[in-house]
């Protein structure tokens, strides 16, 4: 992911895309009015907001965090691939074609599904193949996701990120949204760095590699400093709040 030169106050309203972003990994239109943080994440809200106070001011601003929550199986990964890339709205109206097919939901269902149904659904040709990747290994027992639910998150983002297609951030998205954890921070999201650099006032946005450093200090509450930042950058650039998974 290549970062971007020109000042983040004054490219504000310029829209993140790039290698992910929950903004491009999106709910559909008609999804349910997300609910507020349960009172673990309230907690950590806090806490996070006395460790760093440029977080205390967010919610002030930009207005209370809406919860989103993404299917922790199958088809919470399936959206999430749907999402690389593009933008929130493109994700959307794709996986509204995408969900409304017979089966596509279940692993079996969309294995079954040719080529010319998944491309009519607005699927890109490689990501026919990382879906049927995924769908594979799901229905093979090779990815168990049940299972990953209860494991470490570098186990289960590894686990994750070695289907083809799917990659670290893919797999960072989902154990923030999908499982809920409460400390993971997807750093190629060019988003979360647009939300940083604005909010911090810094001259670039910080690359991967300074992003996990910066990231270091808000341990062990970066879901939840992920999720403030995606809020205050929807804020900072005039969209409506709500997150998009």
């Amino acid at each position: 992911m290549r970062a971007l030169r020109s000042s983040p106050r004054t490219d504000a309203r310029r829209l993140p895309r790039g290698h992910g972003s929950p903004e491009a990994a999106g709910a559909l239109p008609t999804a349910p009015a997300a609910s507020p943080p349960p009172d673990w994440a309230r907690d950590g809200i806090t806490e996070l907001g006395r460790m760093d106070p440029d977080f205390a001011g967010i919610e002030p601003r930009a207005g209370p965090l809406p919860w989103r929550r993404r299917d922790p199986g199958f088809p919470g990964l399936l959206r999430t691939i749907c999402g690389q890339m593009i933008s929130n709205q493109a994700a959307a109206a794709i996986w509204g074609r995408l969900s409304s097919l017979p089966g596509a939901l279940d692993p079996a269902g969309l294995l079954a599904l040719d080529d010319d149904a998944l491309r009519g659904a607005g699927l890109s040709r490689p990501k026919v193949s990382h879906v049927r990747a995924l769908a594979s290994a799901v229905a093979e027992g090779r990815l168990d996701l049940p299972a990953l639910r209860a494991a470490p998150d570098a186990e289960a983002i590894a686990a994750i990120a070695a289907i083809p297609g799917l990659g670290p951030w893919t797999a960072q998205v989902h154990l923030l949204f999908g499982f809920e954890r409460p400390d993971v921070f997807p750093p190629g999201d060019v988003a979360l760095a647009a939300g940083v650099a604005h909010l911090k006032n810094l001259p670039e946005r910080p690359k991967p590699k300074a992003l996990v450093e910066m990231a270091t200090a808000w341990s062990p509450w970066r879901s939840l400093a992920a999720r403030l930042l995606w809020h205050h950058w929807r804020h900072a650039t005039g969209r409506p709040a709500g997150e998009a998974p």
